[in-house]
């Protein structure tokens, strides 16, 4: 799959089957499901899904919790803003 790929997937109403567990939470998100991204990003412990994690509480506003999240993924919080920092996400993940 690539990013034009994953963005049109925006339009269905269930995530592409096969998805990593991250790539689902950004895709709820990106359908305007805050909560179920983040129930998503909660479970598993690895950097990457911290990385997501720290992303979904900096666009909550929850600034506290983005950089406890931010430190549990060893990056620094970006200097860019949500929209980017999505985006960068989602290519990180499919490797783009």
């Amino acid at each position: 799959m690539d990013y034009r790929e994953f963005i049109s997937s925006l339009s269905k109403e269930m995530p592409p089957k096969g998805i990593q567990e991250q790539l689902k939470a950004l895709w709820y998100d990106g359908k305007g499901n805050w909560q179920k991204a983040h129930d998503i990003a909660d479970g598993p412990s690895d950097q990457l899904s911290a990385r997501v994690h720290a992303y979904l509480h900096r666009k909550e506003g929850d600034q506290w919790n983005a950089d406890y999240w931010y430190r549990r993924a060893s990056e620094p919080k970006p200097d860019i803003s949500l929209e980017a920092e999505w985006e960068m996400l989602v290519k990180r993940i499919l490797k783009i």
